[in-house]
């Protein structure tokens, strides 16, 4: 995984397009998002690992990777496939072929800039013609208020692969650290099935249980199956690798993976073998409190959700009075309680429906709609600065 600093695009409110477009008759039927592809088998069940360099790798002997692999309970392979618009050759056909046939899953894994979206779709669409079992998308500060350019990517990329092909994000693990990278885009309709957030709680400087609860609270308003990316890099204790996977299993989630293979110890795959059982710990039971002042993609996704369910108001990113007065009505039409907020009670009901499909532009641009989905002007709430990178460099990440 690689970093760079951080970079913003420059923004110029367009409020009153929003608006003029985004608060136009709604209703359910017109503009509930396109129904989502049915998920097949998925390929990150179980215990999944990241490889970066695969010559770093048990040396690059598939092998030895696959005997190494299946004594440690690994049944998936990600190996990088490209970084940016470059292809990276290790993700072969060869490679990947030879790995299926010694029973392991192999997925491809790719880092993106939003630099040239087109042309980074097409590297990932080639990882796919090499017979990668899924794509998943490293996805960090580099696309902080690149909204235009997330939207690209994934229709190039979904025009290219189908809509069925299983693709996840991996970023971020505390969305509300990153109130401008637009999460809503590549886990919201046409994006990507699962979510792999980056949970390395050692080097955040938290316990594997705060972790998990940030976590959770703030990524499940997105709808798609969490898989949580852990770290066995930088030497982590063999107590807090077995606890990240019973919490997992509390928390009813498919699989986790880890952070990676070059950079883990003995005790590290021993303690990915080691048999454990679903932590007492249940999932944290609350979601995002957002309220009148709130901003960021989260506050997007709220307003996305809403305009799916037949509310009127502008998509944003900002809690104004527009989505005060959507929220009252959308918690009066449900029977809950009218606070005006997204809380718990309204959250648990929202989710339930389906996102309003937006397909983002430059500033300035012209909103419109067409065939159900909205095309608007980049939310104000792309030009926020993020709080921090609670995770290091990627370059920190081999130790």
């Amino acid at each position: 995984m690689r970093f760079r600093q951080r970079r913003t695009t420059p923004f110029v409110a367009a409020v009153a397009l929003v608006a003029a477009i985004a608060t136009g008759p709604l209703s359910s039927g017109a503009v509930s998002q396109t129904a989502d592809p049915p998920e097949a088998k998925n390929p990150l069940a179980g215990n999944g690992m990241w490889i970066w360099y695969l010559s770093h790798s048990s040396h690059g002997k598939l092998g030895a990777i696959s005997k190494k692999a299946k004594a440690n309970g690994i049944g998936t392979v990600l190996i990088k496939s490209g970084d940016g618009t470059g292809y990276w050759s290790q993700f072969s056909p060869s490679v990947v072929s030879r790995l299926h046939a010694r029973g392991l899953r192999v997925c491809a894994w790719q880092f993106i800039y939003g630099r040239k979206p087109g042309k980074e779709a097409k590297v990932g669409a080639a990882a796919v013609a090499s017979g990668a079992d899924c794509l998943v998308l490293d996805v960090e500060g580099q696309y902080e208020g690149r909204y235009p350019q997330a939207s690209y990517f994934m229709s190039s990329l979904r025009s290219r692969i189908g809509q069925d092909y299983p693709v996840a994000l991996a970023s971020f693990p505390y969305v509300d650290y990153h109130p401008a990278l637009p999460f809503s885009v590549f886990l919201g309709p046409g994006g990507a099935q699962y979510n792999v957030p980056q949970l390395y709680w050692k080097d955040i400087g938290t316990t594997v249980d705060t972790g998990y609860t940030h976590t959770w609270v703030w990524n499940r308003i997105y709808q798609r199956p969490i898989l949580p990316l852990g770290q066995v890099y930088n030497n982590p204790k063999a107590g807090q690798i077995k606890r990240f996977r019973a919490l997992a299993m509390s928390h009813g989630f498919e699989g986790v993976s880890w952070w990676s293979w070059q950079s883990a110890g003995k005790r590290q795959w021993k303690a990915l073998r080691t048999p454990v059982s679903p932590a007492a710990t249940q999932p944290y039971p609350s979601y995002p409190f957002l309220r009148l002042g709130s901003k960021g993609d989260f506050v997007a996704w709220g307003q996305q959700l809403l305009a799916g369910a037949g509310f009127s108001l502008p998509i944003t990113g900002y809690y104004q009075a527009s989505t005060q007065a959507a929220v009252y009505s959308f918690q009066a039409a449900n029977g809950l309680p009218q606070t005006g907020d997204l809380d718990v009670p309204t959250w648990s009901v929202l989710i339930q429906g389906r996102a309003q499909p937006v397909s983002w532009t430059k500033s300035g641009a012209v909103a419109s709609r067409s065939g159900g989905r909205l095309t608007l002007p980049e939310p104000r709430s792309a030009k926020l600065p993020s709080v921090r990178n609670e995770i290091p460099p990627p370059a920190e990440r081999s130790r």
